[in-house]
């Protein structure tokens, strides 16, 4: 058992950080692990965290590493917002962490799963204690791609590239880890591209499969501006009902703690100088569910997009398997009644929208212009 075992198909970055935590002249204070969605960014985040707090570099069975990958060690620190980006107000208490000696580990490890969305603001934040690091602290830093860092923080770091782990590892991990049954770990793990996260989520959920079917549905059933405007109007609802079961319950229970630590529960009407706590914590909640609703509509895109990347294996003759086998007869009445081009085309139109909710375009009319993008072209 090893803390690495979770971190499937990334030998040669897990060698490098295996070096580091053995070999004090390969170790640096500040790290950035990039790699494509699902690459396990994360997972490879916490295993180094481990390591380094295990006095036998992690072995996976002590307590340091139990408490690191648990999340409660008292020396690691991890930051994922669920906001669109971190705030300044988030990074400025890590800055001042960061100057503190470790109280029980070997390091204090700083981990910052999202690092592609620190803003100018908080970015500079962080910069100033990359600059002047204390002796014992280590970032770890987590993002796509070092483009997506502040150049003046990727200049400073160590990058280490995770890549899209091989489809056979991650089904082989749903397998041993999780007691999936082989046949279904792998059209998961074809489904999900190798996302690890996704695929245990497909696999052990058949409502996700469900939703994931109901998307790739919409491609055929498309015929004209009419159909398109209603995929377009159910893919969003779906999205925003995804993101409110996602996080309803969870901001009901943060409302009735802070109403409690504040002396208000019960009330009827609040008090004016609590009111403000409130509206703080209610703003703080609406972020997170723009956040959760972006993130599945962008998982539904890349859904659509690897359909198409399939018609367009069909409609080439490439000897390559395809991502979505279980919907196979839609890949190939979608490649009978289409061109190449028309294919790449619906594909621009898929990523166009992608960028455009990325850049604040309200949801709504991005996918609209997708989905009528995506109608039979004459």
């Amino acid at each position: 058992m090893s803390v690495w075992d979770d971190v499937v198909g990334q030998e040669p970055a897990v060698e490098v950080l295996r070096t580091a935590v053995a070999d004090a002249s390969a170790m640096t204070h500040a790290w950035l692990l990039t790699g494509p969605p699902g690459s396990g960014r994360s997972n490879a985040a916490r295993a180094f965290a481990a390591a380094l707090q295990c006095p036998r570099g992690g072995c996976g069975a002590c307590h340091d590493c139990a408490t690191t990958l648990g999340g409660t060690h008292p020396d690691v620190t991890y930051v994922a917002t669920e906001g669109v980006v971190i705030r300044a107000d988030t990074v400025r208490p890590l800055v001042e962490l960061a100057q503190r000696s470790p109280s029980q580990g070997r390091w204090r490890v700083i981990v910052v799963e999202d690092a592609d969305r620190l803003n100018d603001t908080s970015g500079n934040a962080l910069l100033k204690a990359i600059e002047e690091p204390a002796a014992r602290t280590v970032w770890v830093l987590c993002a796509p791609s070092p483009q997506d860092v502040l150049v003046t923080i990727r200049s400073r770091s160590r990058s280490v590239a995770l890549r899209v782990p091989p489809v056979d590892a991650v089904a082989a991990l749903l397998v041993s880890r999780d007691g999936v049954d082989p046949a279904v770990a792998g059209v998961a793990a074809r489904a999900a591209q190798s996302h690890v996260g996704i695929a245990r989520r497909l696999a052990r959920d058949p409502e996700a499969r469900a939703r994931r079917s109901a998307v790739l549905a919409i491609a055929a059933r498309i015929r004209g501006v009419g159909d398109a405007v209603l995929a377009a109007g159910e893919l969003v609802e779906t999205a925003q009902a995804d993101a409110k079961a996602a996080t309803e319950h969870r901001d009901a229970a943060e409302r009735a703690e802070l109403l409690r630590s504040l002396g208000a529960e019960g009330a009827s009407t609040l008090p004016p100088a609590l009111r403000s706590q409130v509206r703080q914590l209610e703003d703080e909640q609406k972020r997170r569910a723009t956040r959760a609703q972006r993130d599945v509509l962008d998982r539904a895109m890349v859904d659509l997009l690897s359909l198409y990347r399939d018609v367009l294996v069909v409609q080439l003759g490439a000897e390559v398997e395809l991502v979505n086998v279980e919907h196979a007869a839609t890949v190939r009445e979608l490649a009978e009644h289409s061109t190449p081009e028309q294919t790449l085309r619906r594909m621009d139109a898929v990523g166009q929208a992608r960028t455009r909710i990325a850049g604040n375009v309200a949801p709504l009319l991005a996918v609209e212009a997708m989905a009528i993008a995506l109608r039979p072209q004459g």
